[in-house]
């Protein structure tokens, strides 16, 4: 039986936490006792939040405005925490966007910003901090998936497509890193309340399906590093999602995905 991981008075990084989920994990680490380093790129939010969480827990926190997406802003928030003095005992790797659309409508930038920031910037930063923590034999490694990474998505292919990416890295890190003291999980949840599909072109979304709250996706996640898991999907219905697509072919369950994400047309 796996113990709890003890990170208590030890530092944690999250990106994307200037709201929703990443938020989200700043507010429950810190109730743990950790101190916190929030990166985004909008810091008024991350200020505002740094503020409530010193008041709650007396945490201390850190905050940086960064663009992940540019591969130089990496070194230098990398040198920036050195230059803090702070050693990373846990990365939250939750900074990342989709995209839906048709292929007459897609913007190759953007796009390829997308994959920079869900594939480029999530790689680079466990890369950056998982040596110094396996050389302390103490650490974790939070890798943000998603329900799509468990099948083709049409209309958001190259968003499903980054969070396998991120299921199938985050799982062999995990085997390779199981008796080092070092974990690392994918948290893969589904439709969750945050500004996601807002920002992925779908307004509305949230109104016509079940959704999970942000607080129910990181208590399940920190339970699951806690339990040394490889990967934790949120919720039983979308659990129960991973296991049906098993059962069909994949043409079927690329086919099935369209009804959900075919964006309207305009008029």
């Amino acid at each position: 039986m796996a113990k709890p991981l003890a990170l208590a008075d030890r530092w944690a990084l999250v990106t994307g936490a200037s709201s929703g989920i990443g938020a989200e994990f700043a507010r429950q680490l810190a109730a743990r006792g950790m101190h916190l380093i929030l990166c985004a790129r909008r810091i008024q939010p991350m200020l505002d939040l740094a503020s409530e969480l010193h008041l709650k827990h007396g945490t201390q926190t850190e905050v940086i405005e960064c663009d992940l997406s540019r591969s130089e802003s990496l070194t230098a928030l990398e040198a920036e925490i050195a230059n803090r003095g702070i050693e990373i005992s846990l990365l939250v790797n939750n900074a990342g966007y989709g995209i839906v659309g048709t292929v007459d409508e897609a913007d190759p930038a953007r796009i390829q910003n997308m994959l920079a920031l869900n594939i480029a910037a999530l790689t680079d930063l466990t890369y950056r901090f998982l040596p110094s923590m396996k050389s302390r034999g103490l650490g974790a490694i939070i890798n943000l998936s998603s329900l799509a990474a468990f099948q083709p998505v049409a209309f958001m292919g190259p968003y499903a497509a980054s969070k396998a990416y991120v299921l199938h890295f985050s799982e062999a890190l995990h085997v390779e890193l199981r008796y080092t003291g070092v974990r690392v999980l994918a948290v893969c949840p589904g439709v969750t309340r945050t500004d996601f599909f807002r920002v992925a072109g779908v307004e509305g979304w949230l109104k016509k399906h079940a959704s999970l709250e942000v607080d129910e996706v990181v208590r399940a996640a920190l339970k699951a590093v806690d339990q040394h898991r490889q990967y934790i999907v949120p919720g039983w219905r979308d659990y129960l999602l991973t296991w049906l697509v098993r059962f069909v072919t994949r043409k079927r369950a690329v086919m099935e995905s369209q009804r959900y994400f075919r964006p309207r047309k305009s008029k």
